[in-house]
């Protein structure tokens, strides 16, 4: 079908149109096509034909595929001349014109292959001039080389006429250039400069473009590969200069691949690389001269076209030069800019931009040139109203300065003062995108020319000399920043200051201290807006400074002796408690423990008075106090001086103190993990476990008096863990056999137990062979105990000890495997259920470390691991699906082969299929598991086997066992190569179909996961050939589904790629300077400029425009001012009408916002893909619901959730459940009680509840008759409005 549309405008007429009515007729005027026919098939040919036997071999050929020839031609050879010598003509070129490009066996024209299939005239001649290149290359015996095919295009170019032949072999040329060995290039230089040059001459000024843009590519590909002596010659550099003067050419595409060249030859020559390689290229100079030169012979007119050009050339060229050229260069340019040329300025600012970004060496950008643009660039800088242009500037300004910190210090740090001042006066600035950028320059500043060398300045002080002078007056400027004038720029002065603190604020803490007394006088200020980047900024200066120097500068003005409940100040103890870290410890305690005392018998003195509010005022006052220890011991400076003064009030907080024991044990592991660096001061630490494990030990073993959280007693047990990975293991052996004593004594109570068991279980890993031999004793009865609890918490023990990364315990396991075998079998059938999940766990660790003498040991695990795949307890399956894998991997390991190993494991496994029903279910899942592990190491009979079996399977009249078999189905489908599986198919759909009515309609939805599975790798045609007729009407319905998803993913493509092309032209930024001086008289960019159509040549039009900003109210306009140049604007002066919001969330037809979450933003095939496999992977323990997961995040392994952690009930629905303690409906207060509608109350605010709020009216299906009701609701308003108004103008009139 023809491609609907409407036709590009103009090319109606170039269309014969059917006469009105003639349309149908069958034999039109013109038959030049049929005439051809006739005389080539209807009568003999007068000359002999081409129908031999080789063409029709070719054709059939062709026809099967068997070559890869794209295309034939009508012409029968393709012939060059070479030389003057004869035609050269090869057998295989009678075949098609393509016959030496499609088997060409060099890589370098491997890009033409794209042009095979082009409608384009230049790519037609590229192909057959590479065809005939090679054709005459083989025909006189050559490897097709690089250098043969230079050889023949230059001797082919010399000899072309038509400029379509000379582009096509100059393209060709081009390629092959690159990859020329150099010797040959620098021989043949003289010949094949004097073929270009004519050429270049030639077509210099004619229409076409692609012949000269290609010579020209050459031509500097040539150039660069030139050693370091011929640049002596003037030859060469009067072929340069021929190339460079083409980098103003009126055509874009001949000046970009003019630019281009020199470019490469400047920057990219080969002797540029070498060892001797000198430090600027011989013609950088010349260069230099010719684009100064070319400036100035523009002068200042107005439209500045070859001023651009070259501006644009020396963006790339200005880090190539040498110091002399390039400082006359930098004058040029600040000469240009005077012109008050938008373009012309802007382009000269990127040039700098560009010189400053290359980092380039001191041989040609010194330190001192260097400075001295920075100064120029004062002279040029552009109003705080002038958008584009100021941003430019900025940007230019801070590499000039970041490169400038690089070559020297100490000249950059003289010069940012200035820079900050500057950047400061752009927060005035009208445009948000101005003070954003100058903000990010500030920041970038700090970061990168001022903190790398904080490290060697001292304290720094007001008095200082320079270079700390010059950063006082970089903080006064910023500080500055505060005063109202830059009230509307608050937001972006704080970050600026909180980058500031952390930059400098350690060494520079004497003269910020008056600005952190500013800040919190500000955020004590009504209504202030940035109350939140306040905060961050003194965090940063808490981290940086420490906290004595911020409490120094602004006290926290609590002592507990306050008259007044204000505690203006009270803010800074969340502050200090998010930003501490890299503290003194002895600050906490000699400050901070002595408040938190003085507030705690503050309130309880009210608490004895009655007075409950102000004694909870305090006591949360003393616990945000505590609160601040975890950040204190986050990497302190005194570990070793100030923990044994502090160790002794947190020992007796956490026994006396439920309240604080939380926020202390937090500390203690915050200390352990990020506290003690060093050998030293973990064994300071740990000097003290023999005082804090005992309380920790007997504060977790006794019950909570008024029912204490779970949380807390697990923030003990964590505390717990952590203190003895720094304890000593004899201190941690006797800890173990006093636990063990209590354990085995009458008097403890089961409650105690449990405790003390958990305890063991944290302490075990760390204790020695002998002490561990000794717990096994004690614990190994409870294996086989009734009482759950007890059994579940001995498995721990033993799978604490076997997972033990530590020598005795790894230890201990080798020596008792005999014994770890027979207690685990023995005790086989007393397993409770809450204890196999450590059970399973204790046996995967055992497995590891088995050999092949151990195989029965395995044997007899295998029907409880099946059976525990579908335990009540995930982790419990988990850990099943994990024992099967390992007991799989240890066959493998015994051998001999892991073919064999896989065969002996699999019969074992297969036993479980002659079980009861559930044994078949988990027998199947396992099976599954297995499959999808070791599939590799599977024959094929066994995996054909298997696939039999359990197509038998799918006959049961049990659910359970086939939903197990439907998804071992689909794991096979998905593993399995279709080769495979195509001989089992009819088999599997068999099995299928025959599947009961009951079975078909309670397994639905998997039945079409899995069909729509079979569909994609087999075929719809073949699947439902193989199906009975109930299940072609599923069949079909899947069909259009598909059809219908990739329809969707289709548009949801196309949709995409246009916002991507589209994206780029709303931001006029990213076009090149050379785009927007395009020629519109080049033939070839008409396309081009089609496609960019009215508004982007609008917007190129207005890139050209300037505006002169008058004076202020009615000042006239000085021109002789030396500021004057900041009157010239190239944003339009005046109001700026503000942009709508963008929130990017969709809108439905009644106006709601539609935000999905990530999940149901996923494409619904997707969904579908993810959901068919979901399921079969989670029950063989693959994956695990995302409630699973959060779950297994949030608990630990070794804990069961307690009876009050589980989520209360919350009413919520109809009838019993429905909510009692209703709250009234919003507004209901004015509701009328005779009719519909609000009413007015005395003294309340008049209600405006035009659309009264229901939750019924969110119901689908009435929301088109919602969207009616809601649609003349404005205009109705608008109506009133105006009847209102005309009444009150009738009535003002009479």
């Amino acid at each position: 079908m023809a491609r609907g549309g409407r036709l590009r405008s103009g090319a109606s007429a170039k269309l014969k149109r059917w006469r009105k009515g003639h349309s149908s007729d069958s034999n039109p005027e013109t038959r030049q096509h049929r005439l051809a026919a006739r005389s080539r098939f209807c009568s003999r040919p007068a000359e002999k034909s081409n129908l031999t036997v080789d063409a029709v071999k070719l054709h059939n050929e062709l026809q099967s595929g068997s070559l890869r020839l794209e295309r034939t031609s009508d012409s029968a050879q393709v012939r060059m001349e070479e030389d003057g010598a004869a035609e050269a003509v090869t057998e295989k070129s009678s075949g098609t014109f393509l016959s030496g490009l499609s088997d060409c066996t060099n890589a370098t024209f491997s890009k033409v292959q794209r042009f095979w299939e082009s409608n384009s005239a230049a790519h037609k001649e590229i192909c057959a001039v590479l065809a005939a290149v090679t054709e005459v290359i083989r025909s006189r015996g050559g490897k097709e080389t690089e250098t043969e095919y230079f050889a023949a295009l230059m001797t082919t170019l010399e000899v072309v006429e038509s400029p379509e032949s000379m582009a096509a072999v100059a393209y060709l040329l081009n390629l092959v250039l690159k990859r020329v060995p150099s010797p040959v290039l620098i021989k043949k230089f003289s010949d094949a400069s004097k073929t270009f040059m004519g050429i270049v001459s030639s077509q210099a000024c004619s229409s076409s473009t692609s012949a000269l843009r290609w010579v020209l590519s050459c031509l500097a590909t040539l150039l660069r590969k030139q050693d370091l002596a011929a640049w002596s010659y003037p030859v060469t550099l009067q072929v340069y200069h021929g190339l460079l003067s083409f980098c103003v050419h009126t055509k874009p595409k001949v000046r970009k691949a003019a630019q281009h060249g020199v470019c490469s030859v400047l920057r990219g020559s080969e002797f540029m690389f070498g060892d001797a390689a000198p430090e600027h290229h011989p013609a950088a100079s010349s260069t230099a001269k010719f684009c100064v030169q070319e400036i100035e012979k523009a002068g200042g007119t107005k439209e500045a076209t070859t001023t651009l050009h070259v501006l644009a050339l020396l963006r790339d060229l200005l880090p190539c030069f040498p110091a002399v050229v390039v400082k006359t260069c930098c004058e040029t340019l600040l000469r240009v800019m005077t012109l008050s040329h938008v373009l012309v300025t802007a382009c000269a600012m990127q040039a700098f931009h560009s010189l400053f970004s290359a980092q380039a060496s001191v041989a040609c950008l010194p330190a001192e040139l260097n400075a001295q643009i920075i100064t120029a660039l004062y002279d040029y800088v552009p109003s705080t109203s002038d958008l584009q242009p100021l941003l430019t500037w900025l940007s230019t300004m801070e590499r000039a300065h970041v490169n400038l910190g690089r070559l020297q210090k100490d000249l950059c740090w003289a010069h940012l003062p200035r820079l900050f001042s500057a950047a400061m006066n752009c927060f005035l600035s009208p445009h948000s995108q101005v003070v954003a950028a100058a903000a990010q320059t500030l920041e970038t500043l700090l970061s990168e020319c001022i903190a790398p060398h904080m490290e060697d300045l001292g304290t720094v002080s007001a008095s200082a000399p320079a270079p700390a002078a010059y950063l006082c007056k970089m903080f006064r400027s910023v500080e500055e920043g505060l005063t109202y004038r830059f009230h509307a720029a608050w937001g972006e002065v704080l970050q600026v200051l909180e980058v500031f603190f952390e930059t400098c604020g350690k060494q520079c803490h004497p003269i910020m201290k008056k600005c952190l007394q500013s800040l919190c006088d500000l955020r004590l200020s009504p209504h202030f807006p940035y109350t939140a980047e306040v905060d961050q900024a003194v965090g940063a200066a808490v981290s940086t400074m420490g906290p004595g120097v911020v409490l120094e500068a602004v006290p926290l003005d609590i002592d507990g002796t306050e008259e007044t409940l204000d505690f203006p100040r009270s803010w800074l103890l969340p502050v200090l408690r998010d930003y501490v870290q890299g503290a003194r410890l002895g600050f906490f305690t000699s400050y901070f423990l002595p408040l938190a005392a003085a507030l705690k018998s503050r309130a309880l003195e009210f608490t004895q008075a009655g007075k409950s509010m102000e004694a909870k005022i305090y006591d949360t006052l003393q616990w945000q106090v505590w609160t601040l220890l975890p950040g204190f011991c986050t990497h302190p400076t005194d570990v070793l001086e100030a923990f044994k003064g502090l160790a002794r009030t947190l020992g007796m907080a956490i026994s006396e103190r439920p309240d604080l024991r939380p926020t202390v044990c937090q500390a203690l592991r915050t200390l352990i993990h990020k506290g003690c660096r060093t050998d030293a001061e973990r064994a300071e630490v740990g000097r003290f476990a023999k005082n804090f494990l005992p309380i920790l030990f007997n504060v977790y073993s006794q019950p909570e008096e008024d029912g204490g959280s779970n949380a807390q007693r697990r923030s003990v047990l964590d505390t717990v863990r952590a203190y003895l990975t720094i304890t000593d293991p004899q201190m941690v052996c006797g800890f173990l056999q006093k636990a063990s004593l209590r354990l085995t004594s009458p008097e403890s109570s089961e409650f105690a137990r449990l405790s003390i068991l958990d305890l063991v279980v944290a302490m075990a890993p760390y204790a020695d062979e002998q002490s561990l031999d000794s717990l096994y004793r004690t614990i190994q009865p409870s294996l086989q105990s009734k009482e759950r609890s007890m059994q579940k918490k001995a498995y721990r023990v033993l799978e604490e000890v076997c997972a033990a990364p530590h020598a005795p315990c790894q230890a201990f396991v080798r020596s008792h495997l005999q014994e770890l075998q027979a207690a685990l079998l023995d005790s086989l059938k007393s397993v409770a259920s809450p204890a196999k999940r450590p059970r399973l766990k204790c046996l995967l660790h055992i497995v590891k470390q088995l050999s092949a003498e151990h195989e029965p040991f395995i044997t007899a695990l295998v029907p409880e691991v099946i059976l525990c795949t579908k335990e009540v307890s995930v982790g419990a399956r988990k850990n099943a699906f994990m024992l099967l894998v390992e007991m799989g991997h240890a066959f493998i390991r015994f051998g001999p082969t892991p073919q064999e190993g896989m065969e002996r494991f699999l019969l074992l496994v297969y036993v479980g299929l002659t079980g009861s029903v559930t044994m078949i279910s988990c027998t199947v899942l396992a099976l599954t598991r297995l499959f999808f592990e070791f599939k590799d190491h599977l024959e094929l009979s066994m995996v054909e086997q298997l696939l039999q079996n359990i197509c038998l399977l799918l006959a049961s009249r049990t659910r359970d066992v086939v939903k197990a078999a439907l998804g071992f189905l689909k794991v096979t489908l998905l593993l399995m190569d279709t080769k495979l599986l195509a001989k089992h198919v009819q088999g599997m759909l068999e099995a299928v179909g025959n599947l009961s009515d009951d079975m078909r309609r309670h397994f639905r939805m998997k039945l079409r996961n899995l069909l729509t599975k079979f569909i994609r790798k087999f075929g719809f045609e073949l699947v439902k050939g193989l199906l009975p007729a109930e299940f072609h009407k599923v069949l079909v319905n899947l069909r259009k589904a598909e059809a219908r998803n990739r329809k969707q993913r289709a548009l949801r493509q196309a949709a995409a790629s246009a916002g991507e092309e589209e994206a780029p032209l709303a931001q006029p930024r990213g076009e090149s300077m050379e785009e927007i001086l395009a020629d519109s008289e080049d033939e070839e960019e008409e396309l081009e400029e089609q496609k960019w159509g009215k508004e982007g040549r609008k917007q190129a039009w207005q890139k050209g425009q300037a505006w002169l900003k008058e004076g202020e109210e009615d000042e006239p306009l000085n021109f002789l001012d030396p500021n004057v140049s900041q009157r010239v604007l190239a944003t339009k002066p005046g109001p700026r009408r503000a942009r709508g919001v963008s929130h990017d969330f969709q809108v439905s037809e009644d106006g709601r916002l539609i935000i999905r979450d990530e999940e149901e933003e996923m494409p619904n095939e997707d969904q579908g893909a993810d959901e068919e496999m979901v399921d079969v992977l989670q029950d063989v323990g693959l994956r695990s619901k995302k409630s699973q997961k959060r779950r297994f995040r949030e608990e630990p392994d070794d804990e069961e959730p307690e009876a009050g952690s589980y989520p209360q009930y919350k009413a919520g629905g109809s009838g019993i459940h429905r909510q009692l303690n209703k709250e009234a409906a919003f507004g209901a207060e004015y509701r009328s009680k005779k009719g519909k509608g609000d009413v007015k109350k005395k003294g309340q605010l008049d209600p405006y509840a035009y659309i009264p709020l229901n939750r019924s009216k969110l119901n689908r299906r009435k929301r088109v008759k919602m969207q009616g009701q809601f649609k003349g609701l404005m205009k109705g308003a608008q109506r009133g409005a105006k009847a209102g108004r005309r009444s009150r103008l009738r009535a003002q009139r009479s």
